[in-house]
C-alpha cells in the first residue's frame, strides 16, 4: 500500500507545487477506500480557498479529429506564448470487460509531458457516466491549488461525457473535421449548442480550402441557435496542430469570452451553479453507491432482476421492493 501522509503534509506539498504530492493527493481522490475518501475530502477542504484561479477549458471532438495532438500543440502554445502553467486531465476510456485503460497514456502528448510547466493526468473513466470520472472535479481543485492557471479537461468524445465536462469548465471547445461528408449531421445538435467555440482542425495543405468552407457552414448553423445565457455568440475558426496555425485565434476567442462573461456576471454565476450541480451529483452518486453496497440489496437483487427479465414482475414493482430494503 502506498504511504499515506497527514492532511497538512498533502496540503503544504500541493501549495508548494510539489508534483509528487499532487499526484498522491489525486490518487487519494480516485481511491474507493472510505479511509482514503475521508482523507481526500479533508485535503480538498483545506486547499479550496487556494483554488478557482484558473481558466477551465473543456475540449471534445469527433473521432479522428486529433484531440490529443491539438491539446499538445495548444498546450505548448499556452505555456510558451502566454506564460501559463497548464494541467491536462485526459479522461481515457476504460475497457468494461477488463477494467484496463484502452489508450496508451505514455505515447500521448510526449513533448507536453516533459514540459516543466505542464502536468498531465490521465484518468481511467471506469463505469462513471459518459467516461468522466467522479474525481475529475476534485482534481481540478487540487491542480488549481498547486498553481496551475489553465486546466484542460479532454473528453473521450462519446455521448454523455460532453455534458458532464461542460458542467465543470468555463469554456467548451468543440473540435471538428472538414471534408468528412455531411459535417453538420456528424455531431449532435446538443453538443453544438454547448460549444462556446468550434475549431476546424487539420487545416493544412490541400485541406485548407475545405476547412474554410466548413467554417462558413458551421458559422451559419450557429446563427440559427438562440443566443446563450452568457450573451456570447460562439465563434468558428480553423487551425492546424502540425502547422501550428490558428492557435492564437483560439486563445483570443477564449480571452474575449472570459472578458465578456466576467464583465456581465455570467462567469461567477456559472461557477456557483456548477458548485451546486457538483453537490447534487455527488449526493446522487453517494445514494446509488450506498444502495448497491447494502447487504440485503446484494442478496436479493439477482433473484428480483431475474423475475423482471422473465416478465414475472414489473420493473416498477421490483424497484420499489428493492428500495424498501434500504
Amino acid at each position: 500500500m502506498a504511504k499515506r501522509f497527514s492532511p497538512d503534509q498533502y496540503v503544504s506539498g500541493i501549495l508548494a507545487g510539489d508534483r509528487v504530492m499532487l499526484s498522491r493527493a489525486i490518487t487519494l481522490v480516485e481511491s474507493k477506500l472510505p479511509t482514503d475518501q475521508d482523507l481526500a475530502q479533508t485535503v480538498i477542504d483545506k486547499v479550496l480557498p487556494h483554488s478557482g484561479n484558473s481558466v477551465r477549458i473543456g475540449i471534445t471532438g469527433v473521432p479522428g479529429v486529433g484531440k490529443s495532438t491539438f491539446i499538445e500543440t495548444f498546450g505548448n502554445y499556452l505555456i510558451q506564448e502566454q506564460g501559463k502553467k497548464l494541467a491536462v486531465l485526459a479522461i481515457d476510456p476504460t475497457s468494461q470487460r477488463s477494467g484496463g485503460s484502452i489508450l496508451g497514456d505514455k505515447t500521448r502528448m510526449e513533448s507536453l509531458s516533459i514540459n516543466q510547466q505542464a502536468y498531465i493526468r490521465p484518468s481511467p473513466a471506469g463505469k462513471s457516466l459518459g467516461g468522466v470520472t467522479r474525481s475529475t472535479r476534485e482534481t481540478i481543485i487540487l491542480c488549481e491549488a498547486a498553481g496551475f492557471d489553465a486546466v484542460i479537461v479532454e473528453t473521450v468524445g462519446v455521448g454523455q461525457s460532453e455534458t458532464a465536462v461542460h458542467a465543470m469548465v468555463d469554456f467548451f471547445l468543440l473540435l471538428m473535421l472538414a471534408g468528412a461528408g455531411d459535417e453538420l449531421q456528424g455531431i449532435k445538435r446538443g453538443i453544438m449548442e454547448m460549444a462556446d467555440a468550434i475549431a476546424i482542425t487539420k487545416a493544412d495543405g490541400s485541406n485548407i480550402s475545405k476547412a474554410k468552407s466548413a467554417r462558413a457552414e458551421y458559422q451559419n448553423a450557429i446563427h440559427l441557435y438562440p443566443l446563450a445565457a452568457s450573451g456570447w455568440s460562439p465563434k468558428v475558426s480553423v487551425c492546424s496542430a502540425i502547422a501550428q496555425t490558428g492557435l492564437d485565434t483560439i486563445w483570443q476567442t477564449i480571452t474575449d469570452y472570459l472578458i465578456l462573461t466576467q464583465k456581465n456576471g455570467y462567469f461567477d454565476k456559472k461557477r456557483r451553479d456548477q458548485n451546486l450541480q457538483w453537490m447534487y451529483e455527488t449526493i446522487r452518486q453517494g445514494l446509488e453507491d450506498n444502495f448497491y453496497s447494502h447487504q440485503q440489496v446484494k442478496d436479493q437483487l439477482p433473484a428480483i432482476a431475474e423475475q423482471v427479465k422473465l416478465g414475472q414482475k414489473s420493473a416498477f414493482a421490483a424497484a420499489a421492493e428493492l428500495l424498501r430494503l434500504v
